[in-house]
């Protein structure tokens, strides 16, 4: 059995602080009865029911398809693009390389890249295609 006190105080005005003005005992018994054939009852040698399994593997199957689009088909789609860009590359386009370097395309061929990066000088540079970062302005 239990036994529960409420202690109440009245307001400021008609009882100084701390006096006790009532206190209540009540008490309460619960009681819960469960029968052998009741759906809700737990025995220790039931097993527990699982469910679905392919709905308890539903996160993993999540998580690889997030690693899919994140990991492996971002850097796919982004290698595409860039060997398309290397394709279209033809001469007097403006350039910019993974390195910074600014230039115009004077050759394109299958290994290589030629670009003029000083007008006055007349200075060539011949790179890799991998190396082109970013076509600037196309001609």
């Amino acid at each position: 059995m239990k036994s529960l006190w409420i202690l109440a105080q009245a307001d400021s005005n008609t009882a100084q602080s701390g006096e006790v003005i009532e206190a209540v005992d009540v008490k309460q018994t619960t009681a819960v009865q469960q029968t052998p054939g009741d759906a809700n009852s737990t025995c220790g040698n039931a097993p527990a029911h699982r469910g679905n399994p392919w709905i308890q593997m539903l996160p993993f199957i999540l998580i690889i398809i997030v690693f899919y689009f994140f990991m492996l088909r971002g850097p796919q789609k982004q290698k595409a693009q860039q060997q398309q860009m290397i394709k279209n590359l033809k001469k007097n386009d403006r350039i910019q390389t993974v390195g910074g370097i600014l230039g115009t395309v004077l050759e394109v061929g299958e290994n290589e890249v030629t670009i003029k990066i000083d007008e006055s000088n007349n200075t060539k540079v011949r790179i890799v295609p991998s190396a082109v970062g970013r076509v600037i302005e196309q001609k």
